[in-house]
């Protein structure tokens, strides 16, 4: 029965009046009307109002019917389970009779709403939509039948609910339906159709898996629509299907490809954007090397002309302006920045850090290109060359002949890009002609247009590799004169992009760097003065970096002089609240740790106000947990980079920082930290806690007790950071408590054996543990050592890869000292122990000799005969070590 209800006169005179207010620009007015809608709600038949003056009230102008309709929208998001149910038919079906109005905007505001009542997981109950909607499409009425398609929308949220038997499976008789609509007359019509049949692709829905031939084979018949709008669901739908029916489209891989060429080099921007993907995701299959090769003579040619500036890339470039350095920044110029929680790591033989975190820094590396539309060719010819390598190299050298010298500024750029982005692939190939081409490249950092000095500056750091590896004087010496340069460029792009490319080669230079540190200083400190609001944060990111890279060299009276007044002066400046503190902090915690000593004189109030920090968001979160409405939650970065910071100061510091610690009440803060919900904070606070143990441990122990069992709970690798932390503070604990440990190793000792012997575990974390069980068993080999046989394997395979160091020499230490309470435990796995003792380069002499007695007693008690067929299984150069080393 059709539900009838009329509005008060007066009450609708009322809607449309708030209606009317909260179009005004003022933003009071907005306030109060906001507070009278949420007193509106109270009434059960408000909405039958807004939903009236949506559908019924024709007199009304279009925008205020369409507000009606939305703030009925967000009405149904917050209240819907408690709507009447008088009220919720009356919507529904007055949904339902005016999903084809004259209006556009009416037509997609309920559209819009019929989506969310369905989101609401109203689809269940309200069986009469779907089959209302799919007659509605074979309307004659072109407004009903793309109303209709607007509002079958729903199907992007309700895919899965769609494909299953709840609902009789409904997508069986929808999708053939829908593709029926690809020949329409209509482009919009078309577009919806085929928008509406992607929606069901990513989750390979059955109901399209059945129809799938048919779905491509519409597809391809859509290839030349003189619509854009088609042509781009088109690509859309060719790229999702790479990912899941490649089989499907293999037999027609050749056209594709072809069709995908043309699209490319679309008129339509997101035509051309759209099928770019096609050539990234291509990339991730397998098969792309095959399928590709025969291509690649037309491909690459349209790829590198896709990297040029079209004229409206460089109006909205400000290519033009040349000069802007006085200008400054918008605040919407300026990303939001995360920071990254301190983590443990072990150092490597083959120099520099664990290469597993790289994928997070990538994310810079593009700032520099893709800010814009169509360089996604770019991107694009990046990843092929990392599928081809050099075989690219035939196809793109004699383009970039042409290009790189080329008299027009916007080809020239464009060649330096695809110089850049084949880097990473197609390194080996490229290295004959570097001698060549890094000098042009240096040149090129003085070019007149400043879009050609920032791409110059990113395509160099992408060789800083190739650069390092040679003579300083021959290309380092001449490129860091040049970068500098730029980093004080009166452009700010260029500036941003040589801080960024010097940041990449600080990284790769490390140490090499040191002859030139006055005049880096001199340019980085000088920047300070110079740089606006953006480029300010990337600036502290290079000198965070550079004192990464140069360590201890930095702690020069001269250099100090030169860099901490700028740093201390903006620390000053500063609120606690103000975001620019994280890159701040992030960049005094490695000056701090490189400094060293150096840093006493600026401690005092860093460490102070780190404390500070921490308390502050301890205090706002405890507020935010007993009353909610009342207070709102803290920023938790603001302390992850205070606990960060002081961890820096603990390790530059060492024992320097007692004092500190022994007048705050850091260790009480935490004690709260490491029970924080939030794997960051306990990740950070676990950090601070190991430096704090190896600077000041007589402040630390009290409240080992306490600290202990937290340590232990969070001995869980789901968080793989937060555990590893832990772990690695686990080991620096019981170096300092010794046979005091005992008591505690029952709270963690299973769990690090667990740990060692999980497959898939990150190298980082593998090393950590080993390294802890190590030091666990030298402190108390007797708790210990009864479970050497269940980790001695892994023990050994996760440290032979590790540098000699204090760490690794403590683990040793113990698991000799574990062999010798339970010799019976290594056996099985005595090749593997021989393998982890000849990693060692040069062991202490002690050290030396407990592997000596241990080697010789194995081949003692085997006898000689048994011991040769043994060391027969050992490769040669292990052989060799062992007979050299330690004559066995």
């Amino acid at each position: 029965m059709e539900y009838e209800w009329k509005p008060d006169e007066q009450g609708l005179q009322q809607i449309l009046q708030l209606l009317k207010e909260s179009q005004s620009p003022d933003t009071t007015i907005q306030r109060t009307v906001q507070q009278k809608l949420e007193q509106l709600n109270q009434y059960p038949d408000f909405n039958n109002y807004l939903i009236f003056v949506l559908t019924k009230l024709k007199s009304e102008d279009e925008p205020t019917r369409s507000l009606s309709g939305l703030i009925l929208k967000n009405n149904v998001k917050a209240h819907f389970q408690n709507f009447p149910n008088g009220v919720t038919d009356f919507i529904k079906s007055e949904c339902l009779n005016n999903v084809g109005d004259s209006s556009p905007l009416i037509r997609a505001t309920v559209g819009i709403l019929i989506t969310t009542i369905a989101s609401k997981g109203e689809l269940q109950n309200w069986p009469d939509l779907l089959p209302k909607l799919c007659s509605l499409l074979d309307s004659e009425d072109y407004n009903t039948c793309e109303g209709a398609f607007g509002a079958l929308q729903i199907c992007e949220d309700s895919a899965e609910i769609l494909d299953s038997d709840v609902l009789d499976r409904p997508l069986n008789i929808m999708i053939p339906k829908f593709l029926q609509f690809f020949k329409h007359s209509s482009p919009k019509i078309r577009s919806h159709a085929v928008a509406c049949v992607n929606q069901f692709i990513i989750s390979r829905t059955q109901a399209l898996m059945l129809h799938i031939d048919s779905f491509i084979e519409n597809l391809f018949a859509l290839a030349g629509d003189e619509e854009p709008e088609v042509r781009k669901n088109v690509c859309r739908a060719l790229v999702m299907l790479l990912e899941v029916r490649m089989d499907r489209l293999l037999p027609h891989m050749h056209n594709i490809v072809e069709y995908m060429l043309q699209r490319t080099q679309d008129q339509d921007e997101n035509v051309a954007l759209e099928a770019c993907e096609f050539w990234l995701t291509l990339a991730e299959q397998p098969i792309c090397k095959d399928v590709l090769v025969r291509h690649l003579p037309k491909l690459i040619p349209v790829l590198v002309n896709g990297m040029k500036y079209s004229d409206i890339d460089i109006i909205l470039l400000k290519g033009d302006v040349e000069e802007d350095e006085t200008i400054p920044d918008s605040e919407q110029d300026i990303r939001p920045r995360f920071h990254r929680s301190r983590t443990v790591a072990q150092q490597h033989d083959e120099d520099g850090i664990e290469e597993e975190d790289d994928d997070d820094d990538e994310i810079d590396d593009d700032d520099t290109i893709s800010d814009w539309n169509l360089r996604k060719c770019s991107a694009a010819l990046d990843v092929l060359a990392n599928v081809y390598r050099d075989e690219l190299l035939p196809h793109i050298l004699p383009l970039l002949k042409e290009l790189l010298f080329h008299h027009e500024w916007v080809v020239k750029e464009s060649g330096i890009l695809v110089l850049g982005a084949i880097a990473e692939g197609c390194m080996q190939g490229m290295i004959p002609y570097l001698p060549e081409l890094i000098p042009h490249l240096i040149q090129c950092l003085s070019d007149k247009k400043a879009l050609v000095r920032s791409i110059t500056c990113w395509t160099l750091s992408r060789y800083a590799h190739w650069v390092v590896s040679q003579p300083p004087d021959t290309y380092l010496k001449p490129l860091m004169t040049e970068l500098l340069k730029r980093i004080l460029d009166s452009n700010k792009r260029v500036q941003e992009a040589a801080c960024s490319a010097f940041a990449t080669l600080e990284e790769e230079a490390c140490t090499e760097l040191v002859p030139y540190l006055a005049s880096i200083l001199d340019t980085l400190v000088f920047a300070f003065s110079k740089y606006q609001h953006k480029n300010l944060l990337i600036l502290y990111d290079a000198i965070g970096t550079l004192a990464d890279s140069v360590g201890h060299h930095l702690n020069k009276p001269e250099y100090i002089q030169m860099l901490m007044p700028p740093l201390i002066q903006k620390w000053n400046m500063l609120k606690d609240e103000d975001k620019d503190l994280f890159p701040l902090l992030e960049c005094l915690s490695s000056v701090a740790t490189a400094l060293q000593s150096g840093f006493l004189p600026y401690c005092e109030p860093v460490y102070q106000r780190c404390v500070n920090l921490v308390q502050k968001t301890l205090a706002q979160a405890m507020l935010n947990n007993a009353q909610p409405d009342q207070y709102e939650a803290p920023d938790k970065d603001f302390m992850i980079v205070a606990l960060d910071l002081l961890s820096g100061l603990a390790e530059g510091l060492g024992g320097n920082i007692e004092q500190l610690v022994a007048r705050s009440n850091i260790l009480t803060l935490m004690y709260q930290c490491m029970q924080d919900k939030m794997p960051e904070v306990r990740q950070s606070s676990f950090a601070l806690l190991g430096d704090l143990t190896k600077a000041c441990f007589q402040h630390v122990k009290p409240c080992i007790a306490d600290f202990m069992p937290i340590l232990g709970t969070n001995l869980n690798p789901e968080f793989i950071s937060v555990c590893n932390n832990a772990t690695w503070a686990i080991g620096e604990i019981s170096i300092q408590m010794g046979i005091e440990m005992q008591p505690y190793i029952p709270m963690v000792l299973y769990q690090l054996v667990e740990i060692i012997n999980r497959p898939n575990t990150p190298k980082t974390l593998l090393e950590n543990t080993a390294i802890t069980i190590g030091r666990l068993g030298y402190v108390c080999p007797q708790e210990v050592a009864p479970m050497l046989q269940q980790f001695i394997r892994p023990w050994c395979t996760s440290l032979r890869n590790i540098r000699d160091n204090e760490e690794k020499d403590s683990a040793f230490r113990g698991i000799c000292t574990m062999i010798s309470v339970n010799p019976s435990g290594v056996i099985q796995d005595f090749i593997f122990f021989c393998d982890a003792v000849a990693s060692w380069i040069n062991p202490k002499d002690d050290l030396r000799d407990m592997f000596c007695k241990i080697l010789h007693g194995f081949k003692n008690q085997v006898g000689d005969e048994n011991w040769r067929c043994f060391s027969d299984q050992f490769p040669l150069p292990l052989k060799e070590r062992l007979a050299g080393f330690y004559g066995v």
